[in-house]
C-alpha cells in the first residue's frame, strides 16, 4: 500500500531541522511510525524483549547507535531511554537526530527523575487521517485562504448521506485504506475491544475492569459532541449496580488521556458584550469518531435510521479535521456556549490573536440558520478586545463552496483541505 502524504510530514521536516530530538505522539495505529520512517535513516523498535532488556541494563547508548536521524519506536516502553537520547543530543551537538515515537505517555512514577527535555525535543502531534489525506476531500478550499479573507469556491460536492455514514464508520485509520466498510467496522471493533480489555489497563498500571473500561467508552460514544459531566459516566459505567465511583471513573479518563484516545473540545474564554456567562465545560471527542460506531457495533445502515447521532459524529469528524488544519498554522481549536445558550461548534484561535468561528451541520438546509447563528456570536463578542472574525464558516455533509451575502462562508467539508 503506497505511503498517503500527511500534514505531519512537514511538521516533521521543520522540527528536524530545530531540534536534536523530534517526538512523534498519537493514538496507537494513527500512522507514527510510517511517517517517521519517511524521514529516518535508521531504527530500532523498544519493547520488553530479552535483548532490549539487556542492552537497557548494560549500555542503552548501543539502541541509540546507527545512521541519522534514527527512529525509536514506542520508546514509552522503556521511559529512561527519554534521559539517554537527551544526554546524547547534548553529546552530539547536531540537530535531527533521532526521532521518538509513542502510542501513549508512560505514567507519572515512571516519568519521575526524567528531564522535561525542553531545549533538546520538538514535539509532532499526530491525529488519524483527515477527509483531505484519506482523498475523500479534493481540498479546493484552504482553511488558511479562509483566514486570509478569500472567497471559497468549489465544485458542487455531491456526497449522499450513505456515502458520509459509510466514512464515519470507517475513520481515518491509515490501515483501513483498503478497506470496504465491513472491513473497516471488524478492523474497529478489534481496535476497541484490545483497548478495552488490555491498553486502559496497562495505562492505568493497575488492574482494571474491561466491563467499565467498555461503558465508559461507550457513555463518551454516546455523549461525543456534547458536554458530559463526571456524574453522567459515573451512572453509565456502573450500570444496574449505581453509580461507579467518580475517582474510578477519572482515573479511567487518566488512562485514555495517556493513550491519547480523547480529543475534549475546552470551551473558549473571551470578552462578551452581554451579561450572559461562558459556559466552560469541555465537548466530548475521541481521537476518531470511528470509536464511536465500533463502541456500539454501528453499521452505516444504522447510522441512516439516527440521523440526529449521525449529525454529532459528523460533527466530530469535521473537529478532528478542523483541529489538524488548524495546528498546521499554530492555531488551535476550542467552542463557544454561554448561558443565553448562543453557542459555535467550533473557535479557530490563532497565535497572533485572531479568530473564527464555525458552524457544522450535516444538512444543506440548516445553512441560513447556522449563518444567522455565526453572525449573533460576532456581534457578542467584544470585538474592542478580541478583533473582529477572521472568517465565519459554516461546514456541510454537501453542496458547493460559496460566500453569503451576509459574510458567512459556506464550504462542504468533501472540498475542505489545510
Amino acid at each position: 500500500m503506497d505511503y498517503q502524504p500527511r500534514l505531519a510530514d512537514a511538521d516533521l521536516t521543520r522540527q528536524l531541522s530545530v531540534a536534536g530530538a523530534v517526538l512523534v505522539r498519537g493514538p496507537k495505529a494513527c500512522g507514527k511510525t510510517e511517517t517517521a520512517r519517511r524521514q529516518s535513516s535508521s531504527e530500532v523498535l523498544i519493547d520488553d524483549s530479552a535483548a532490549v532488556q539487556v542492552a537497557m541494563e548494560a549500555d542503552p547508548v548501543h539502541l541509540l547507535q546507527g545512521q541519522t536521524p534514527r527512529l525509536i519506536d514506542e520508546w514509552q516502553e522503556q521511559p529512561s531511554l527519554w534521559n539517554t537520547v537527551r544526554h546524547q543530543v547534548d553529546l552530539r551537538r547536531a540537530k535531527g537526530q533521532f526521532i521518538l515515537t509513542g502510542s501513549s505517555t508512560p505514567r507519572d512514577e515512571k516519568m519521575r527523575g526524567l528531564h522535561s527535555g525542553v531545549g533538546r525535543f520538538g514535539i509532532v502531534e499526530m491525529e488519524t487521517m483527515t477527509w483531505s489525506e484519506r482523498r475523500w476531500s479534493t481540498g479546493q478550499v484552504s482553511l488558511a485562504a479562509l483566514l486570509d479573507g478569500h472567497k471559497p469556491t468549489s465544485e458542487p460536492v455531491e456526497t449522499g448521506l450513505a456515502t458520509v455514514a459509510e466514512r464515519l464508520v470507517i475513520g481515518g485509520w491509515p490501515g483501513n485504506l483498503d478497506l470496504d466498510a465491513e472491513q473497516s467496522r471488524l478492523a474497529n471493533a478489534n481496535y476497541f475491544r484490545l483497548l478495552t480489555e488490555t491498553d486502559i489497563r496497562r495505562a492505568a498500571g493497575r488492574r482494571r475492569s474491561p466491563t467499565k473500561a467498555r461503558r465508559l467508552m461507550q457513555s463518551l460514544a454516546r455523549n461525543v459532541s456534547s458536554e458530559s459531566d463526571v456524574a453522567t459516566m459515573a451512572a453509565d459505567v456502573g450500570g444496574p449496580e449505581g453509580p461507579a465511583d467518580p475517582d474510578t471513573v477519572r482515573a479511567y479518563l487518566d488512562a485514555l488521556d495517556r493513550l491519547m484516545v480523547r480529543s475534549d473540545l475546552q470551551a473558549w474564554n473571551t470578552h462578551i458584550r452581554s451579561r450572559a456567562r461562558l459556559r466552560t465545560s469541555p465537548k466530548r471527542h475521541l481521537c476518531d469518531p470511528s470509536l464511536a460506531c465500533a463502541a456500539f457495533g454501528v453499521t452505516p445502515e444504522a447510522l441512516l435510521t439516527d440521523l440526529p447521532y449521525m449529525g454529532l459524529l459528523f460533527e466530530s469528524a469535521v473537529i478532528h479535521d478542523l483541529r489538524v488544519y488548524a495546528r498546521a498554522l499554530n492555531g488551535r481549536l476550542a467552542h463557544y456556549r454561554d448561558s443565553n445558550k448562543l453557542e459555535a461548534d467550533a473557535i479557530i484561535e490563532l497565535p497572533d490573536g485572531g479568530w473564527a468561528a464555525v458552524e457544522i451541520k450535516l444538512g444543506f438546509g440548516a445553512v441560513p440558520a447556522a449563518a444567522a447563528n455565526l453572525r449573533l456570536l460576532a456581534d457578542t463578542v467584544d470585538q474592542s478586545r478580541s478583533g473582529s472574525p477572521r472568517a465565519l464558516i459554516v461546514v456541510t455533509g454537501a453542496g458547493f463552496a460559496h460566500r453569503r451575502r451576509d459574510g458567512v462562508d459556506v464550504v462542504p467539508l468533501g472540498a475542505l483541505g489545510p
